[in-house]
Parts: C-alpha cells; sequence; structure tokens
C-alpha cells in the first residue's frame, strides 16, 4: 500500500529532475514539509530494472504530479478507497508477463491494488463493491478497466469451469471493442459500459452481466475531423478473407465508402487484420455460433452499404419532387430485403393518428436523412443486441446468492471546440458520478464524524448538486425543457428550444447565454448566439445548440421499420420488431435524453448500494502524446476531481472506521478475554482488546457507535495479527480434528476387533460341536445297526418279494389289457397311415414304441410282397431318382408324379423306323426324341435319343439314320443346371474314338428320367457310378455336331 508521510520532499524532487531530465511545462517549486503532502512511493519493476516513481505534492495551491513517462509509469495512492493514475501513451513493457506474479507491496500495480482491496472485501466481509474509473476523456480509463479485470481474474480460484467463466468475461471487452473501437490518439469516444462480476461464496467468478450507456451512434454517418468511423469497419476490409468479402458484398477499398473517413482510415501501430482476427476469436469463446458471427458481420456490411446508396429528384404530377434511389444497390441481396419496399421507404413517409394514414413524399434532403437514420438505428440496435447476446453466454448458471463487483468505465468529461448534445450528457453523467464521489466520501465523511462526536474542523468543498438540479430537474432543467420542445407542437426548432432556456435559467448562476436576461453575457464575444455555456465541476464548456432537437428526438419514420421488419434476414428482423404491423404502436417513444436520463438514475441507484472504490485518471497533456507533462493540466484536474478535499479529509480524519460489534466480531481472536465470547458491550470488548494489543490512543478514537482508526498502518497491523491468529486458530483446529479422527478411528477399529473375535469364537464353537455331534451320531448308528442287523434282513426279505409279488400282478393284468385293447385298435395297412393308439402307461413307454416300429416295418413288408418285377424297377428308378435330384434340381418335383415309360417313340412298331430297328440289336431302354444344341451357333437340332444296355446312340428323327455311337464306358460325366429347365450336357471321355467331336448339349423334356436311366445302366454295365453334376456353372469341351 501506499504511505503518507510529511517530509522535507523539494531537494529530493529537484534532484531527481536533474538526474532523470523530466520535461513539464513548468518547475515545480520547493515548500516548507509542514504544508506539504507528499507521497513518494519507488519499487523494482519486473524488467529490466524499471522504477516506478509517484510524487504528490501541494504547497498552498498549486499542486505538482511528476512522472517519467520515458521510464517510468505511476498509479498513486490517496486513500484505502481511491487510486490516481496518470496516462503515459505507451504500452507497459512486462505488465502481462508479469501480471499474475502481482504482490501487494508491488508498487506496478497500484491499480491492482485497488481492485486487489474491493477483491478482499468482497470475499472476506462478504460486501458488495464498484470500482469506478473515471476522469476525462483519454486519460486511460479503459485500459484501467482492463488492468481490474485482468488482475481479478487472476487472483481467483482455478479449475476449468473457472477457468472458462474467467475467459468469457475478459473475452467479452475485444468483442464489444470491436464493434465500437475508435483507436485513434486525437479522441477516442467509447460508450459507457458497467460490468457486474458475480461471484459465489469462494470468491470464485460465476457469470456477469454488462450494461452499456451512450453509443455515439452519429459517429456512423459522419465523423469529426481527423477522427476513424468505428474501427470494426476498418477491421472487416482489411482482415476479412477474399471469400468473405465476396459473402459480404464487399471490397477491400476504403475509397468505395461513403461512410468512411479517409483521412485517418490507417493508424500508425495498429493492425486493423491482426484485430480482425482477435474480434473473431473473442467471438468465438464468448459463445457465437458460426452463423451470428455470420449475421452480425452482415449488418454491418449493410450500414457500409447503406452509405453509399444515393438519391435523384423525380417530378410527379402534383408538382412535388420525389427521391428515387439512383442505382440498384447490393444491400437489398444482402439483407434480402425486397428492392420496391426499400425504395418506397426511402420515398415515402407515412403519418398515422387515430386510425388515419397520411402519406407523404420525401425530397433528395429527406430521403438522405432517413438513410442515415437508418444506418445509426442499425449500427445501434446491432451493439445493444450484442451486449445482450454476450449477456446471455456469462450471466452466472446457478441460482445460488451471488456477491457482486460493479465495475463502471463510462466516457470522461469531455470539452471540444465544437461541443453539442452528446457532450452535453455526456458531461451530465459525470457531473452524477462527481456528485456521488462527493456524497460518499466527502460530505458523508465529515457528517459521520459528528454524528460519532468526533472532534472535526468541517473542510470546504464544492457541492455539484446545484449543476446536477440546472440539468435533470423535472421542470426547470435543461433536459426536460429539451423534451417540451421536442413534444411541443407547431414549429420546433435549436432556436426556439434555446429562447426557453434563456427564459427559465436566465437567474441560474451556472448558466450563460447571450439571449439571457442577464445583462453580464450581452457583450460577451466569446459567446456565440447560438450557444450557451454551463460551468461544469471541472470547467465552463460551451454547446452548440444546433442538433439538440433532432438528436434528442432520435427519430426513424415507421415506413423504415416496416422495411426492414420484411427482410429475409433473422437478426435485421429481430433488431426492428416495431416493424410489425400486427403490433403497431401509434404512442411516441421516450427521447434521448429521457432514456440517457432513467439510465443514469438506474446505475446511481445500483452504485449506491455497494461499496465504492475509485480509480481517478489523469490525462498529463492534450496532445496525447508521450514523455510530456503540462503541470498546469494536470493540477486542473486535480483540483475539480475533488483529490486535494479528499486528501485533506482523510489526512485530518481518519482512514478506516466500523461498528464495534463488526470490529469486536472480526478481531475479538486477537485477545485471551474476548475470545470465543465476550459478554459486555462491544465498545467495552473493543476497548479491552486495543489495550491488550497496546495500540497507541492517537491511532484511534471511539465514537458513539464506531471504533475510528486514524493510520493506515494501524489497520494492515490489525489484519496481518488476525491472519496469523487465523493460521493458529487453524491448525488448532486441524490438530483437534486430526485427534478426533484418529480418536474416533481408533474406537471403531476397537469395536470391530471385538466384534469381529466374538463372531469368529461363536463360529469356532459351532464347528467345533457340529463335529462332535456328527461323529456320535455315527457312532449311535452302527451300534445300533449292529444289533438290528439280522431282524432288519430277515423283514427287508419278507417285504422285499410280497412287493414284488404284487407288482407283477399288477403290471401283468395291465399288460394283458394293453395288448388286447391294442388288437382292436391297430392302424390301416397303408404305409403312409402314421396313426398309432396312444400309450395307456407311463411303464409301457419304450414297448409302444418298439411295438409301433415293428408293425411298420411289418406292413411295409406286407405292402411290398404285391409289388410285380416291373412295378419295383420303377420305384427303383423313382428312389434313385430321388436320391439324385431331391432338393438339387428345381425341375424334380414335377417329375415325381410322371411315369418313366422309356420307349416314347415305339420303334419296334412304327415302320418308320424299322431301318434304325435293324441297326440296333440290343434291347432299347429309352427312346425319346431330344433337341441337340450347336453351341457355335446356339441352334437347335432334332434328334433320336437310344439308351441300350451298353452304348448311347442319336439317330436323325427324319430319316433314322444313326449319327453317332457313344459306348457307356466312354460317358463320364452328366452335367445340368439347378434351374427349372431341361437342358444337360453328355460329357465324353478325353481321347475316347467318340470324344473326337466334343461333349453333347441337350435339351428333354424328360430329363429326370433319363438321367436317372443313365446312371443306373451305366452302373450296372461298368459298375462305376456315373458323376451327375448339378451346378449353373459347367465346361464342356467343343459341342459334337454329329
Amino acid at each position: 500500500m501506499g504511505r503518507w508521510s510529511t517530509c522535507n520532499a523539494g531537494r529530493a524532487l529537484s534532484q531527481y529532475w536533474r538526474h532523470n531530465n523530466i520535461r513539464t511545462s513548468k518547475r515545480c517549486h520547493g515548500s516548507a514539509p509542514a504544508a506539504a503532502l507528499w507521497s513518494f512511493e519507488c519499487s523494482q519493476a519486473l524488467s529490466k530494472g524499471v522504477k516506478v516513481v509517484s510524487a504528490f505534492y501541494i504547497h498552498g495551491s498549486s499542486l505538482n504530479v511528476v512522472i517519467n513517462f520515458q521510464k517510468f509509469m505511476f498509479f498513486s495512492f490517496i486513500s484505502l478507497i481511491g487510486k490516481s493514475s496518470v496516462n503515459r501513451y505507451s504500452s507497459i513493457h512486462g505488465y502481462k508477463e508479469s501480471k499474475t506474479k502481482y504482490q501487494g507491496q508491488n508498487k506496478l500495480f497500484k491499480i491492482s491494488d485497488n481492485s486487489n482491496e474491493a477483491y478482499r472485501s468482497l470475499r472476506d466481509q462478504d460486501k458488495d463493491q464498484c470500482i469506478l474509473i473515471t476522469g476525462e476523456s483519454g486519460a486511460g480509463k479503459t485500459e484501467a478497466s482492463k488492468l481490474v479485470m485482468s488482475y481479478v481474474a487472476a487472483v481467483c480460484g482455478k479449475g476449468a469451469e473457472v477457468n472458462q467463466v474467467k475467459e468469457q468475461l475478459l473475452q467479452s471487452n475485444p468483442v464489444l471493442e470491436g464493434k465500437n473501437l475508435i483507436m485513434h490518439l486525437e479522441n477516442t469516444f467509447l460508450p459507457g459500459k458497467y460490468m457486474d462480476i458475480e461471484f459465489d461464496f469462494k470468491g470464485d467468478p460465476l457469470g456477469g452481466v454488462i450494461s452499456n450507456y451512450l453509443l455515439e451512434k452519429s459517429r456512423v454517418v459522419k465523423q469529426p475531423r481527423g477522427e476513424r468511423n468505428f474501427h470494426i469497419f476498418y477491421q472487416i476490409l482489411s482482415g476479412a478473407s477474399e471469400d468473405l468479402l465476396n459473402k459480404l458484398k464487399l471490397e477491400r477499398d476504403f475509397s468505395r465508402y461513403n461512410y468512411l473517413s479517409l483521412d485517418s482510415a490507417r493508424v500508425n501501430g495498429v493492425d486493423d487484420a491482426v484485430n480482425f482476427r482477435t474480434v473473431r476469436n473473442a467471438m468465438q469463446i464468448v459463445g457465437f455460433m458460426d452463423h451470428e458471427t455470420q449475421s452480425i458481420l452482415e449488418v454491418v456490411a449493410a450500414v457500409l452499404k447503406l452509405g453509399n446508396i444515393e438519391f435523384k429528384p423525380e417530378s410527379r404530377v402534383n408538382g412535388l419532387d420525389e427521391s428515387k434511389i439512383k442505382d440498384k444497390n447490393e444491400i437489398c441481396e444482402l439483407t434480402g430485403i425486397d428492392q420496391s419496399v426499400l425504395e418506397r421507404a426511402f420515398s415515402f413517409r407515412t403519418v398515422e393518428a387515430k386510425q388515419e394514414k397520411v402519406s407523404t413524399t420525401l425530397n433528395v434532403a429527406q430521403a438522405y436523412y432517413a438513410r442515415d437514420a437508418l444506418a445509426k438505428n442499425l449500427y445501434s440496435r446491432l451493439f445493444s443486441w450484442l451486449v445482450t447476446r454476450i449477456n446471455e453466454s456469462i450471466k452466472a448458471q446457478t441460482k445460488v446468492r451471488k456477491k457482486v463487483m460493479g465495475v463502471l468505465d463510462i466516457y470522461g468529461f469531455e470539452i471540444f471546440e465544437d461541443n453539442s448534445f452528446e457532450q452535453f450528457i455526456i458531461n451530465y453523467c459525470n457531473e452524477k458520478l462527481q456528485q456521488i464521489f462527493i456524497e460518499l466520501t466527502l460530505k458523508e465523511e465529515q457528517e459521520e464524524y459528528i454524528r460519532e462526536d468526533i472532534e472535526w474542523t468541517h473542510i470546504e468543498y464544492f457541492n455539484n448538486a446545484i449543476i446536477c438540479d440546472l440539468i435533470e430537474n423535472n421542470q426547470t432543467g435543461i433536459l426536460a425543457m429539451l423534451d417540451e420542445e421536442c413534444l411541443r407542437p407547431g414549429t420546433v426548432t435549436d432556436d426556439t428550444f434555446l429562447e426557453k432556456l434563456n427564459q427559465v435559467c436566465a437567474t441560474h448562476q451556472h448558466f450563460e447565454s447571450r439571449m439571457s436576461k442577464c445583462s453580464r453575457f450581452l457583450n460577451d464575444t466569446s459567446l456565440p448566439h447560438s450557444c450557451f455555456r454551463i460551468q461544469h465541476y471541472a470547467g465552463k464548456v460551451m454547446y452548440q445548440v444546433e442538433g439538440f432537437v433532432d438528436k434528442n428526438n432520435d427519430l426513424l419514420y415507421r415506413d423504415l421499420s416496416q422495411a426492414m421488419w420484411k427482410a429475409n434476414h433473422s437478426l435485421i428482423k429481430a433488431l426492428f420488431p416495431e416493424g410489425n404491423p400486427a403490433k403497431i404502436n401509434l404512442k411516441r417513444p421516450p427521447t434521448a435524453g429521457s432514456q440517457f436520463k432513467a439510465s443514469v438514475a438506474t446505475l446511481m441507484k445500483n452504485l449506491q448500494t455497494k461499496n465504492p472504490n475509485y480509480i481517478r485518471c489523469i490525462k498529463p497533456n492534450d496532445k496525447k502524446a508521450a514523455h510530456i507533462f503540462n503541470e498546469a493540466l494536470v493540477c486542473h484536474q486535480v483540483r475539480y476531481l475533488g483529490l486535494l478535499e479528499n486528501v485533506r479529509v482523510r489526512r485530518a480524519g481518519y482512514a478506516f472506521r466500523q461498528p464495534y460489534e463488526l470490529c469486536l466480531e472480526r478481531y475479538k481472536m486477537l485477545c485471551k478475554q474476548t475470545w470465543p465470547h465476550w459478554r459486555g458491550p462491544a465498545r467495552a470488548g473493543v476497548e479491552v482488546l486495543f489495550n491488550e494489543l497496546e495500540i497507541p490512543e492517537e491511532e484511534y478514537s471511539f465514537g458513539r457507535s464506531k471504533i475510528f482508526i486514524r493510520n493506515p498502518r494501524t489497520l494492515f497491523k490489525l489484519e496481518d495479527l488476525r491472519k496469523q491468529r487465523l493460521e493458529d486458530l487453524a491448525t488448532l483446529i486441524q490438530k483437534i480434528y486430526r485427534g478426533w479422527k484418529c480418536r474416533t478411528h481408533f474406537l471403531l477399529m476397537k469395536r470391530s476387533q471385538i466384534v469381529i473375535a466374538s463372531w469368529y469364537r461363536r463360529y469356532a464353537q459351532q464347528k467345533k460341536y457340529q463335529r462332535i455331534k456328527s461323529s456320535a451320531i455315527v457312532v449311535q448308528s452302527y451300534i445300533r445297526g449292529w444289533k438290528v442287523t439280522p431282524v432288519i434282513s430277515r423283514l427287508f426279505r419278507y417285504l422285499y418279494w410280497l412287493r414284488l409279488i404284487k407288482h407283477l400282478a399288477s403290471n401283468l393284468s395291465q399288460m394283458q389289457k394293453y395288448f388286447l385293447e391294442m388288437k382292436n385298435k391297430l392302424p390301416s395297412l397303408s404305409p403312409i397311415d402314421k396313426n398309432w393308439p396312444a400309450r395307456p402307461y407311463l411303464f409301457l413307454d419304450s414297448t409302444h414304441k418298439e411295438l409301433k416300429r415293428i408293425f411298420h416295418l411289418w406292413r411295409c413288408k406286407k405292402y411290398r410282397d404285391h409289388f410285380t418285377d416291373q412295378q419295383k424297377l420303377i420305384y427303383e428308378e423313382k428312389l434313385e431318382a430321388s436320391e439324385l435330384f431331391k432338393d438339387k434340381k428345381a425341375l424334380y418335383p414335377a417329375s415325381v408324379g410322371q411315369p418313366f415309360h422309356g420307349a416314347y417313340l415305339e420303334i419296334s412298331k412304327n415302320p418308320k423306323y424299322k431301318k434304325l430297328k435293324d441297326a440296333v440289336e440290343e434291347k432299347i431302354i429309352i427312346a425319346e426324341v431330344v433337341n441337340k444344341i450347336n453351341r457355335a451357333n446356339g441352334k437347335c437340332a432334332s434328334r433320336i435319343f437310344l439308351l441300350t444296355k451298353n452304348n448311347v446312340l442319336l439317330a436323325d428323327q427324319k430319316s433314322g439314320h444313326i449319327k453317332s455311337e457313344v459306348p457307356l464306358g466312354d460317358v463320364t460325366k452328366v452335367s445340368m443346371s439347378s434351374q427349372n429347365d431341361g437342358f444337360f450336357a453328355v460329357h465324353l471321355k478325353e481321347g475316347s474314338g467318340a470324344a473326337g467331336k466334343g461333349d453333347f448339349l441337350f435339351s428333354s423334356d424328360h430329363l429326370i428320367e433319363m438321367a436317372t436311366k443313365l446312371y443306373r445302366t451305366t452302373l450296372s454295365q461298368t459298375k462305376q457310378k456315373l458323376n451327375i453334376e448339378i451346378s449353373d456353372e459347367f465346361i464342356s469341351q467343343k459341342c459334337n455336331l454329329g
């Protein structure tokens, strides 16, 4: 922590200047030590021996703050709840590498030191905290907020879930900065942002909620000289791939877009392409889906495309000019809006009132105004949607009670050459923040001393409540007058608004205008007629009244909202819900000023519920350049920020105060008399505690209900003692717990051993008893058996024969009955009759089955005995065919019922075949006409197939002339397919006389009969089985053409 001391520092300061060659606008002057308040802090930085030096020097009305911007950075301690920081306008080398190694005594991290106080109070004392980062525009507030967020992320707990929450909270900054960052060193305007970080009882982050205030959407269409548009436009054009640019209908050239300022398009030290990749990566970490990211980029591209829309006048019949879009713009294709719908929205304006619609045409100027208003609203609503979407990703998922730390990074006080409506409400917000600072640190603290009867000399300070009332009073405030003027019927202009201000606020001491009734401003040439001036707490600011009414109205024609709602783009449609015709609301929307006033009121109410911690950022020069220090500018900021009064109050007052009950509850373990319970009043307990600790009486005072500690060192001493005592108590608790745990475990083991031993002894005795008992029974049985053996033997034989006789008698009668019944119930003699009478008795089961088998064999024999020799031959052939072709050839089932005739041609009776009969001397077994197939051309020739006992003959059907004669010994195989066809091949032995012309391929209607007879005849003559091959694929030699 920082140290307050009163010492002679003027000489040391002069020597430091000369040694380090520090440039300042003025030289600081030495002074008497009694009138000086000096805070001088040095520590070693984390890289290259960089030193940290900060100095506050007050003498009379001057405050000298000296900082070496080239080699030094400074954050200065003011009080337990306040720090001041000076923007050095250059990067801090080594910070990223060393931020997680922060220690409380390292002054390189004074901002983090303030965060540490807030975080410790949140975690240890269960108090909601807020860190208010304030200062002028360009004083480094945003960087300070990043340091705070990084520090909190570094010191809280670890774990996969906690790390994911921290990463999402940290990456929410690049996403929003990618949309809003101007990144120009001349005038950086960022929207106000307030983040509530939610923690669990351990101090680990659970999530967060972001609120945004006043996006400067007018910058979308027009930028001040020397400044850029919003940074995301340049990032997309610089960092997007060619494929993405083609999808977005964009070109990489900045000059193609009217909304982009070309004189500041490139900024030294800023790589837009790298920043674009950073934004994309941050969006992915926060939780944006790919289609959401694409939709966001499409809306940004649509804003750029809107700026390129140009209009031309077109005369109508009534003599009025109507605006028309000059050329077709790609925005319709990009957003899915019909071209005619967009053109009508830019050409007409529809006004609805009491169920009446009035449509008026827009001239070219009005069309350009409508185009710019649409671009501003589209971008502003996209940013608000982004904040809402980020909140959905980073919000706490659990419903447990949460602790909250708020971080407020809001726009600083702004004084430009041309100040308009935006600067007015920004400065109003800073007035409210200054007011809450005064209420909580200067006014409340001094009033508390008086309430608690603490001796106190009142310190005067400026209370800016009168300025806040000038702006926000509901009847006579400037915002109320502006809203009244916007809602008033008739002609309303910025001049009429200024006239009203001159009438209502003319007598106010902080309002100045040349048109007011106050005569002292009539000849003030520094105040133009179209301006008014307000004496803010930070100085006088002159506001150009031009544009106040329009910016406060913030009107967007209903036709444009309805056109956007009709877009075939889900995100754009969601941004304009009022465009839905089913939800038309004729009520006038609230003005921008009233919305902002309500937001500020909500913010102030939220801040007042939390314990405040301040970081006052100071701008060292107006050029925003490194190594330049303007003492007058710094002194002015220190004065109007109230740091002098705060220092005086803190120096004369007490650094810490706490109710007696809470103080005793927190530190009672440091005294034996108060630990563990104090029975008396809390104040008496605190007195006993401080006396026991031997704290000097000048270091504290007793109030009515609180103890006041003057020096922070005393508080730090108490905290160190408490920390050490807590460690001792923790050690004691651990010792007692370990002893209790070990003794409990020992007693449990002892009881378990006793139970196990008792059960084992019982088990052993039971086993021993069982063995003795079984042995005795065996002995007894042997003795009894020996005694009764002769008697039992005789009795057993008698009983056995008796039961056997009864059984045989019973079974003989049953068997007799069974056979007699079987004689009368025998089935028919047909071999296919499967009927058989049921068995009457179970013991006859095997006999019953055997009788059934014998009877079936007998009747089959009786049936066969009636066969003639010819029938036997036919059945043998059928049986042979079944064995050869059943379940193999699909043609077989059809042949079962067909008798095998053999001699189908009746050669002996037909005189046509007399010559063939004479040529064949052997008995003909089969004579059939077959089709012989020529494999060369696939043609068929009719042949007479003759099978004798020794040969296979083929003869011509017409002439009866024998074409081929093949001995049965030369036939090796018959092949056929498994299908339902009559084709078969007769394979001949290689080298035989008949095989010279190749195998035979036939087709016959009696395939099964011919193959069966050929098989049986070959087996009878050659004593070898003919190979019958049934396959869908077979190989034969060259077809015989005989």
